[in-house]
């Protein structure tokens, strides 16, 4: 099973070339994001929320209350689809809050495996991905995970500069 992620500009070709019928976006309020017609309105989750590692009065930083939501879909999507159907996760460039979600979903889904693999794994397929801190260090504590994902996002560090990533796609099953 994979996931893909993208950045806003590429969803609609992503959605069409991987046959994905789930979608995660993570973006700023407000921002118009067209939905693929194959993805049914229930089956996309979108989390309003500023690329920030902290707090800044007058943006919406990333908080508990996404972190739930986005496990809490996935779990849905795993549950009722496993190997059967990949899903998209996108943000605005295809390199921060999405390879968080991406990294937070596969170690959501693969509880046993080791977070520093799987952020080699990100690395290797992204060379620009550069993992929100902020939705990392949330998703570590809800998933009981004693700072081993913090640990592995900083082992791979800032990603290259790019005005947006490249799509790729993260395998769920090691």
């Amino acid at each position: 099973m994979q996931v893909h992620v993208c950045s806003l500009s590429r969803i609609a070709s992503t959605v069409e070339a991987t046959g994905a019928r789930h979608l995660v976006t993570l973006i700023n309020q407000g921002t118009p994001v067209p939905r693929p017609p194959q993805i049914d309105p229930d089956n996309h989750l979108f989390l309003g929320m500023n690329d920030i590692v902290e707090p800044v009065e007058g943006y919406v930083a990333p908080g508990e209350a996404h972190v739930g939501r986005l496990l809490g879909f996935v779990d849905g999507w795993w549950r009722a689809h496993g190997a059967e159907s990949p899903i998209v996760i996108h943000c605005w460039a295809g390199i921060s809050r999405s390879t968080a979600a991406a990294f937070i979903t596969a170690c959501a889904i693969n509880p046993a495996d080791d977070e520093a693999a799987i952020a080699a794994d990100i690395r290797a397929l992204s060379p620009s991905a550069t993992p929100n801190a902020r939705l990392v260090a949330i998703a570590d504590g809800m998933l009981r995970r004693d700072g081993r994902m913090i640990e592995a996002i900083a082992r791979i560090g800032r990603g290259q500069d790019a005005f947006e990533g490249e799509p790729f796609s993260l395998s769920l099953l090691r």
